[in-house]
C-alpha cells in the first residue's frame, strides 16, 4: 500500500481497544503492538518522519499494511500482544530468548520417604513446589546442598521397598547419608528432616537455626549426649549454607529490582532477585538497541520476562515509568494469582535497590562494548591487511577432514562481527572422496554446493560472507577462486597458511600475494580462531561418522596412544597422513616425549 493509502485505512480504525500488527511486503508480521484506542495508537506511526525516532522511521519505512484484533478491554489487549509476540517473533518487537528455562523443585509429602527432583512446571499434582531457579544446574545444587547438610539420602533406591535389601552405600560412611536404608530410620524422622529442608528452600535458615538450637540444648539438659552431638554437626552444617545461601533459596517470591542502561551500541535489563531480606540472584538480558524509549523496554521486557518465568514476586521495582503501568499490572497479577506491587522508587532503600540493578546492567554493558570494541579492531586490522573494501562483519571458513582417506568431510563455520554464530555452521558429507583423497576435488565439491545453495535462495545459505577464509594454501584457495568465478560471484577469498610447526602464519589470495599476520596478535588471534574452530568442527564430524573405524585406526596399535591422545592427535594434524608426515619434534609438543618417539618409530618402521 502507498502512505496515503495506509493513513486513509488508519482513519477508518475503530475507537476501541486492540493490537495492531504491522507486514512487510512479504506479508511477514514485523511489528505487534497493542492500544487502548486504536485508531489513535495506530495513526502515530505515519505522522512526518521528523517527529519519529530512528528506530520508528526504520519500522514505518518497511511498512506494507497492517491487521488489527479487536478486544473488549485494554487488560485482553496487552494478554493477546504478549501472545502474538512470542507466535510471530517480530523483527522490530523486544524480543527475550524463548529457551531460557526456569524449573522448580518438587517435593511429595505424601511419600512415607519424600525425595526432591527437578521439574520444567509446577503441576495441579498435591505436591510442593520451590522455584524457580535459574536453571536446572541451579535446581540441583540447591537439592544436593541441602542434603548434604541434612544427610538426606540422594541414591537411586526406593524407600521402604529397598530398606534392609543392601548394606549402605559410601554416603553413610562418609557422614552424607542418614542411611534410612538400614531400617533405622523411621518415615516420622525422615518427614522431621524434610522439613526442615523446606524451611532452608523456604529461605527461613534463621528460625531452623534457632529451632534446632533449642532442641540440642534440650537434647544436652537431658543427658541424650548423642542426639545433640547429631544435632549439633546439622547445626554447623546449616550455618555454613549462609554463604551460599543463593544457592538454596531459589524461590524469589518477595521483591525483584529491574534497571535499565543504554550504552553507545547496546542496552541492557538487569534483574536482582531479593528473597529473605537479602541479594539472591542476577540476570541481565543485552539488546542491540538505540535511541529506544527506556519505558517502552522496559514495559516490553516486564511483560514477556515474566509470562516466560512463571513466577511473580510480591513487589517489582523498576528505574523508570513505563506505559499502561496499570494494565501490566494487573497482567502480573493475572499470572501470580495475587495482588503485585509495581513501583518506581525515588528515595530511600528501595532506590538504592534499583540503583544497584542500574549498576550491574551498566557494567554488563561496559565489559561487552569493550569486548565488541576489540573484535571491531580486530575486524578493521584485516580489512586494512588485506585490501577488502568493506569492514568483514560475516566470515566463513572452510576446511576438508577424513581418516586415512575414508570418511571425507567439510566443514563451515561462521563468525559474524567476530564471533561464532553456531546455528549457521554447516557440514558437508563429501560425495568425490568415494573415489580416493583428493583435497583440491573435496574443497570444490563443499563451495560449489554451498555457493549454489545460495543461488537457488536456500535461506540457511544466506548471505554470502564478506570473506571465504579457506583452510589451505595457494591452491586451496584458488579453487574458491574458480568456483565464484563459476555462479558470476565477487566476494575476497583468502588461503590461512600454516608454518611447518602447523601454526597459521599468514593469508594467501588467489593471486599469490600474502598477507603476514604473526606480527599483528590481534589479527593473528582472529585468524587463529577460525582456523581451530573450523578444524575442531571437521574433526568432530569425522568422528561422528567413522567413530567406529577410528577406535580400530592405526594410531590404536601405537604404545600410548589412547582415546585421549588420538582425539588429540587427529585435531592438531588433521588427518593420519599428516601425523605420519610429522617430524618427532612436532609430535612432541603435543605428546609426551617418550610417546611421541614410539609414534614417530611406529609410521617410520612400517612405511
Amino acid at each position: 500500500m502507498t502512505r496515503e493509502q495506509l493513513k486513509e485505512r488508519v482513519r477508518r480504525l475503530p475507537m476501541q481497544p486492540g493490537v495492531y500488527m504491522h507486514k512487510d511486503k512479504s506479508g511477514t508480521v514485523i511489528y505487534v503492538g497493542k492500544a487502548k484506542l486504536l485508531r489513535n495508537r495506530v495513526a502515530n506511526y505515519f505522522q512526518p518522519p521528523e517527529r519519529l525516532n530512528a528506530k520508528t522511521r526504520q519500522l514505518v519505512s518497511h511498512i506494507d499494511t497492517f491487521d488489527i484484533i479487536v478486544t473488549d478491554s485494554e487488560f485482553e489487549a496487552l494478554v493477546l500482544e504478549n501472545q502474538m509476540i512470542k507466535k510471530y517473533q517480530p523483527k522490530y518487537n523486544i524480543l527475550l530468548k524463548d529457551d531460557k528455562g526456569y524449573p522448580f523443585i518438587r517435593l511429595d509429602t505424601t511419600q512415607d520417604y519424600p525425595r526432591f527432583s527437578v521439574v520444567s512446571q509446577p503441576a495441579e499434582d498435591g505436591a510442593r513446589y520451590f522455584g524457580p531457579y535459574m536453571g536446572r544446574k541451579a535446581a540441583r545444587s540447591a537439592i544436593d546442598t541441602i542434603s548434604e547438610a541434612l544427610q538426606l539420602a540422594t541414591c537411586q533406591r526406593s524407600f521402604p521397598r529397598d530398606i534392609g535389601k543392601d548394606r549402605p552405600c559410601l554416603n553413610q560412611h562418609l557422614g552424607r547419608c542418614c542411611a534410612p536404608c538400614t531400617g533405622k530410620v523411621s518415615p516420622a524422622e525422615y518427614h522431621a528432616l524434610i522439613m526442615q529442608a523446606v524451611s532452608l528452600l523456604e529461605g527461613n535458615a534463621k528460625q531452623l537455626v534457632r529451632d534446632l538450637t533449642e532442641k540440642m540444648n534440650e537434647a544436652a539438659e537431658g543427658l541424650q549426649f548423642e542426639r545433640a552431638a547429631v544435632l549439633r554437626d546439622r547445626l554447623r552444617a546449616i550455618k555454613k549454607l549462609g554463604d551460599r545461601q543463593h544457592v538454596v533459596a531459589g524461590s524469589f517470591s518477595e521483591l525483584d529490582a529491574i534497571g535499565f542502561v543504554q550504552g553507545q551500541t547496546r542496552a541492557c535489563v538487569c534483574v536482582l532477585h531479593y528473597g529473605g531480606g537479602s541479594l539472591q540472584s542476577k540476570e541481565y538480558t543485552l539488546f542491540h538497541l538505540t535511541e529506544s524509549d527506556p519505558g517502552e523496554v522496559l514495559g516490553s521486557f516486564v511483560k514477556q520476562y515474566y509470562a516466560q518465568r512463571g513466577a511473580v514476586p510480591k513487589t517489582v521495582l523498576l528505574t523508570h515509568e513505563i506505559e499502561d503501568a496499570d494494565t501490566i499490572g494487573e497482567f502480573l497479577a493475572s499470572l501470580a494469582g495475587r495482588k503485585v506491587e509495581l513501583a518506581i522508587p525515588q528515595r530511600g532503600e528501595r532506590r538504592v535497590l534499583t540503583r544497584l540493578a542500574e549498576k550491574n546492567a551498566f557494567e554488563e554493558i561496559e565489559r561487552r562494548e569493550k569486548q565488541s570494541e576489540r573484535r571491531f579492531k580486530s575486524l578493521e586490522l584485516l580489512q586494512n591487511v588485506t585490501g577488502m573494501a568493506a569492514l568483514p562483519l560475516r566470515l566463513e571458513a572452510y576446511d576438508i577432514s577424513n581418516f586415512a582417506g575414508q570418511d571425507t568431510v567439510g566443514s563451515m563455520v561462521v563468525f559474524v562481527e567476530g564471533q561464532p554464530k553456531k546455528s549457521a555452521y554447516r557440514k558437508f558429507k563429501i560425495a568425490c572422496a568415494a573415489s580416493g583423497q583428493d583435497d583440491y576435488a573435496s574443497m570444490r565439491e563443499m563451495l560449489t554446493r554451498r555457493v549454489q545453495r545460495y543461488v537457488d535462495g536456500d535461506e540457511k545459505f544466506a548471505p554470502l560472507p564478506s570473506a571465504f577464509m579457506i583452510d589451505g594454501g595457494l591452491g586451496h584457495v584458488r579453487i574458491c577462486k574458480e568456483v565464484l568465478d563459476s555462479f558470476g560471484l565477487s566476494v575476497p577469498c583468502f588461503g590461512m597458511v600454516k608454518d611447518d610447526h602447523h601454526r597459521t602464519r599468514a593469508l594467501v589470495a588467489p593471486d599469490g600475494r600474502e598477507f603476514g599476520i604473526s606480527a599483528t596478535p590481534a589479527l593473528f588471534g582472529l585468524v587463529g580462531r577460525l582456523q581451530e574452530e573450523v578444524h575442531r568442527f571437521a574433526i568432530e564430524y569425522n568422528r561422528k561418522l567413522g567413530g567406529k573405524r577410528v577406535r580400530g585406526s592405526t594410531l590404536d596399535r601405537i604404545p600410548g596412544v589412547g582415546d585421549k591422545r588420538r582425539t588429540e592427535l587427529l585435531k592438531h594434524f588433521g588427518s593420519i597422513e599428516n601425523i605420519r608426515q610429522a617430524s618427532e619434534q612436532e609430535l612432541a609438543r603435543i605428546l609426551p616425549r617418550n610417546t611421541a618417539q614410539s609414534v614417530y618409530e611406529f609410521f617410520h618402521e612400517n612405511e
